[in-house]
């Protein structure tokens, strides 16, 4: 596979000191899974291009990591040829001061945008040139693609996912590396290693300044991950808190998770101190001493039953580490007094598995969190909280979609959060609520919390399950 990367900035010659390679010599580099060659094959003060030249050896990275099943399905592949997440393992390698933005010896040239044009050979796109486009141009660059046939010779066959891209604009170098860097694993939507909790911190700060705005946010972060849901779900609260609030959003706390985009919809009604407010009630009619909230977030409704001396041992659970370290920081619990620092936990903790931590409690708090889990996650989450955990009260809020036309920026046809799986209209709600309340003995009532609307009915539905 091969990436180029031209400037007609003057000196051009300026590039080699950027990439810490000179243009007069042709360097090699081993890698883990093969070699990468980095030269130049024109070098003038009008234009200089630099070459990264990458020479995977498919079937050392086969035996590196033990066979695999059939081995036309291990040994013949695109990998030699297709752009990848092995071309960004090379970028970081090969061009990792470039990539940091280091130039000792031109470093007012590394902060200083110039015009740059970088062509990949070949790139695969699951997506097509739509979803090409739609990644790079927000961020400022032109765009050229040309697709290629699977094979020429037989064009009843199609096209191919894979397209020679060249993408131009004025930036620094680092920040095209970056781009390259993130961008190329997500249009392939594979990478060669394991994705694990470290892959988030990188995206996070490869991202820093672009990613946490960029329209096409869930889809990149979504596949950068692999799919996987719990790490996407993490990364993009992350992203969602760096995301620079909107004009909608006015001074004061952001609501539970972090979430301003959401915010940004309910501010004006500040229907997310409406819920806490209304969700303290319930629990607090229901004379609840030992309470949880589940999927606790950064700790908004913690903070207010730590106020409330009635609530005297208080548990917050969430999948999110992240959250929970905001959580304890927003709390200040290492400055509580001793007698307030024992009644409150943080546990870490998913909603969908048996907790015995969890048994026991007088009452549950569960505000805005069914909506973030897979449907088919449900029936796992109610056996946990109603068959297992058996709390004798949950206090359990969603989002009511039929009043979603209400806001322009969300209508009838999209969800209030990028995050939600799905939303409820109240029908649908009630019919799953009663049918848990049947299959473990609750009672349930159901409460608004908002403005009403007598068509739509309230912004958020409330249901208060009563054990029998």
């Amino acid at each position: 596979m091969l990436l180029t990367i031209t400037t007609t900035h003057r000196p051009a010659g300026d590039l080699g000191f950027l990439l810490h390679k000179h243009p007069g010599r042709f360097q090699s580099y081993d890698l883990s899974f093969g070699r990468a060659h980095a030269f130049y094959p024109e070098a003038s003060d009008d234009r200089c291009t630099a070459c990264l030249l990458l020479d995977v050896d498919p079937v050392g990275v086969v035996r590196g990591r033990g066979a695999g099943e059939g081995l036309l399905d291990q040994y013949v592949n695109d990998r030699p040829y297709a752009a990848s997440s092995f071309l960004s393992v090379a970028i970081s390698q090969v061009f990792g001061s470039a990539l940091q933005a280091r130039c000792n010896d031109r470093p007012e040239l590394a902060g200083t945008p110039i015009p740059l044009e970088a062509r990949l050979d070949v790139l695969p796109v699951r997506g097509g040139e739509p979803f090409l486009r739609a990644v790079f141009e927000p961020l400022g660059y032109r765009v050229e693609a040309t697709r290629h046939p699977l094979d020429e010779r037989f064009p009843e066959w199609g096209e191919s996912p894979y397209y020679s891209v060249t993408i131009a604009g004025e930036v620094t170098l680092s920040a095209l590396l970056t781009h390259l860097y993130v961008l190329v694993p997500v249009f392939d939507n594979q990478k060669h290693y394991f994705v694990g909790d470290d892959e988030i911190e990188k995206l996070l700060a490869k991202g820093a300044g672009w990613l946490a705005g960029h329209p096409e946010r869930d889809a990149i972060t979504r596949r950068y991950l692999r799919s996987h849901p719990s790490l996407y779900r993490q990364a993009l609260a992350r992203l969602v808190e760096e995301e620079p609030p909107s004009e909608a959003v006015t001074d004061g706390e952001e609501p539970r998770h972090g979430d301003r985009a959401e915010g940004a919809i309910e501010k004006p009604l500040s229907l997310h101190e409406q819920r806490l407010g209304a969700v303290l009630a319930a629990l607090r009619s229901g004379g609840a001493r030992r309470v949880l909230d589940l999927g606790c977030g950064e700790g908004k409704l913690l903070r207010e039953l730590l106020k409330d001396p009635q609530f005297e041992e208080i548990v917050g659970m969430d999948v999110s580490i992240r959250s929970l370290e905001v959580a304890r920081d927003r709390l200040k619990l290492d400055r509580l007094p001793e007698r307030q620092a024992a009644r409150i936990r943080l546990i870490h903790g998913s909603l969908i598995y048996r907790d015995r931590r969890l048994e026991g409690f007088d009452a549950a708090a569960v505000v805005e969190v069914v909506e973030h889990l897979d449907p088919p996650r449900l029936a796992a989450f109610e056996r946990a909280l109603f068959e297992f955990a058996r709390p004798g009260t949950v206090v359990l809020t969603t989002p009511n979609r039929e009043y979603n036309v209400t806001w322009e920026n969300v209508g009838p046809d999209r969800l209030r959060h990028p995050d939600h799986r799905f939303e409820w209209t109240r029908e649908e709600f009630r019919s799953w609520a009663e049918g848990i309340a049947g299959r473990h003995r609750y009672t349930v009532r159901f409460l608004p919390v908002g403005p009403v609307d007598e068509v739509l009915g309230p912004p958020t539905q409330m249901g208060v399950f009563r054990r029998d």
